[in-house]
């Protein structure tokens, strides 16, 4: 097999070189597997025979396996991947390392993935781009939890090509009795995942055996070689085209009056001019005037391009939404069942709002709890109430508006996504649509003759929302009932939700953890909208702990209806109250998740109001907010 050196090539042979590459197919794949198989290894090996390495970069490699001395003064291929230098000093992998090589007969981009369990979420993010996947098994050891995981989430992940590369055949002798023993194992395993096929091999990335060419130590293995496969297994490049035509809108390009066009990469299928397109999630249908793309207009564009389309009329479109054939939309919903890798240290909050980030769309989302979780060692359906770092569960998503989505087995591009916690920004899951559910299709909202601001002119006055917030025994309860008093000589309508009361009857079934809690609040919002559009002005007082809640109740309103309102009153004079010996039991231990002794609370950064109860008494605090929200009053002392 003829290769290029890169570094070998003069400027004369450059031209040559990139036209040699360009037309070739490229197949991503990822080396997967348990901790020390031999991953970084074997693309090492793979880059070095392929003749992928600068004479630099193997002049530092051999000084740096000599240094290193892991390999018995050997080349230790490892070290071409394992970049980062906590990888270099732990001897493994812990971020996903991509690299590109080339043979005469395709290209590649692999992704190592990490092996250890708590890194699960960055094998996660190499595998969702992979067209195949090596997973390897150390010969020594055979199957293990982490080889289980990795495979089902490859399968989960929709990687249809497996290779079972069975690593470390020197360390063995190349016993075929073993090698064998080992793939039946798998088999039986893979079966039951539903993997229904798979290629093994059994390989030494140290020694070479099998990667390039076949191997003199195991005559009785008459398979191709491992790159032999990768170079020859069929990837369907096609099936993407084939599908009806997609396009997520990331860009309105308006350079100008006189342009206005849609830009993004087609997810799916093939577009030409004059064909019709139905705008999702609106449904308007239109035609495509123009493909443009670089280098001037195109008569068709397919799937994996990135295009501008311009329509033959004026609608309404932007990033977010989906241009599709007008024939075969994909579906609009906002609750599904969904399967969920969850990749954060901190837990899942059941009913807590996440972004949901969706192809080109970002929503709000909550995630109900989980109907179950599986056991990647035995396919076990396991009750849960949350996930943890790397579980894999099921369960319900809400969105606060229709996505515009496909299974995930239809397309990955509008059937996988990842939730985003709102708070820090971080990515604390993965997932992957499974179908959306009936009553998301079934029921729909019913239009009436009386709205909100009928039933508020009816009253006389603007619907509010006063949201007392703060320890317990901070005085919510207190100055929240003075305030409806002083409303109700008013003569304004009113009703205020207090917190003990709420539990005894519409919450009772919730107890005091964080996800009871966000449940809790969450049903005291929605109730408490619906009163605002009976026009009432409506008090609630709860500690309401979380921001993340209370910032989701504030979006059910219009703007300028909700008033955060903090009585703002320090633990110490709160606990020295504990007019219900809360505190004290609380100390004693005899109260779980008790709100500032053994669970945060999280102070508003900018509320409407601030009542300091240090400095105010609750009457004064009960004028200021009335008069503040009557207009009449500066807003924050």
């Amino acid at each position: 097999m003829t290769s290029y050196r890169p570094d070998a090539l003069i400027a004369s042979d450059i031209s040559a070189y990139l036209q040699l590459h360009q037309n070739k197919s490229l197949l991503r794949f990822i080396t997967c597997g348990s901790v020390d198989d031999g991953k970084s290894t074997l693309i090492g090996r793979l880059l070095y025979d392929s003749k992928m390495i600068f004479e630099d970069q193997l002049a530092s490699l051999e000084a740096d396996s000599k240094r290193v001395g892991t390999q018995g003064g050997e080349i230790d291929f490892a070290l071409l991947v394992d970049g980062l230098a906590a990888e270099r000093e732990q001897g493994i992998t812990i971020d996903v390392a991509y690299r590109f090589f080339a043979t005469e007969k395709r290209k590649f981009i692999v992704a190592d993935t990490p092996g250890h369990e708590q890194y699960t979420r960055n094998m996660v993010t190499g595998a969702s781009t992979a067209d195949l996947a090596v997973i390897l098994i150390d010969a020594r050891k055979g199957v293990l939890t982490q080889t289980r995981r990795h495979s089902y989430l490859c399968h989960l992940l929709g990687i249809r090509h497996i290779v079972l590369a069975v690593n470390k055949m020197d360390l063995i002798g190349y016993d075929q009795a073993a090698y064998d023993a080992i793939v039946e194992d798998y088999r039986a395993f893979a079966e039951s995942i539903g993997i229904t096929s798979f290629t093994p091999i059994p390989i030494s990335g140290f020694k070479g055996d099998n990667i390039t060419g076949s191997s003199p130590n195991t005559i009785w293995y008459t398979g191709l070689s491992l790159l032999q496969h990768l170079e020859s297994v069929e990837i369907d490049a096609d099936a993407d085209a084939a599908r009806p035509f997609r396009l997520p809108v990331q860009w309105v390009n308006r350079p100008n009056l006189d342009f206005r066009g849609f830009a993004g990469m087609i997810a799916a299928g093939t577009v030409r001019p004059g064909d019709k397109v139905r705008i999702l999630p609106s449904g308007q249908v239109t035609e495509v005037a123009r493909i443009v793309a670089f280098g001037g207009d195109r008569e068709q564009a397919v799937a994996g391009e990135s295009v501008t389309l311009t329509l033959a009329d004026e609608v309404d479109c932007s990033r977010g939404n989906v241009i599709a054939a007008a024939d075969a939309p994909p579906q609009v919903a906002d609750q599904f069942q969904a399967t969920i890798v969850w990749m954060d240290q901190a837990e899942l909050l059941p009913g807590r709002a996440y972004w949901l980030k969706l192809g080109t769309q970002t929503v709000s989302a909550t995630v109900q709890p989980p109907r179950h979780a599986v056991c990647v060692n035995t396919m076990a359906e396991l009750s849960v109430k949350t996930l943890g770092l790397n579980d894999i569960g099921i369960a319900e998503v809400y969105t606060d508006r229709g996505v515009v989505f496909e299974s995930y087995a239809q397309g990955k591009d509008l059937g996988g996504f990842i939730l985003i916690d709102k708070a820090t920004n971080a990515t604390v899951a993965a997932g992957m649509l499974n179908f959306s559910l009936r009553r998301a299709q079934n029921v729909h909202w019913q239009a009436v003759e009386i709205n909100r601001e009928a039933h508020a002119n009816q009253k006389h006055q603007a619907p509010r929302l006063l949201w007392f917030t703060g320890l317990s025994g901070s005085g919510k309860s207190t100055i929240a009932n003075l305030v409806e008093k002083k409303l109700h000589a008013m003569g304004k309508h009113s009703f205020l939700l207090d917190g003990d009361n709420i539990r005894h009857g519409l919450n009772k079934d919730l107890g005091f953890t964080d996800a009871d809690r966000i449940e809790n609040i969450r049903r005291v919002g929605e109730v408490a909208k619906l009163m605002t559009d009976a026009g009432l002005i409506v008090l609630t007082a709860f500690i309401s702990p979380f921001r993340a809640e209370r910032d989701l109740v504030r979006q059910m309103l219009p703007e300028g209806e909700f008033f955060e309102i903090h009585v703002d009153t320090p633990l110490e004079v709160a606990e020295a109250r504990d007019v219900k010996g809360l505190y004290k039991k609380a100390r004693d231990g005899q109260i779980a998740h008790f709100t500032g002794i053994s669970s945060p609370y999280e102070a508003p950064e900018a509320p409407e109001i601030r009542v300091d109860t240090t400095r105010e008494s609750p009457e004064d605090a009960a004028e200021r907010i009335v008069e503040t929200i009557m207009g009449t009053w500066s807003p924050v002392i």
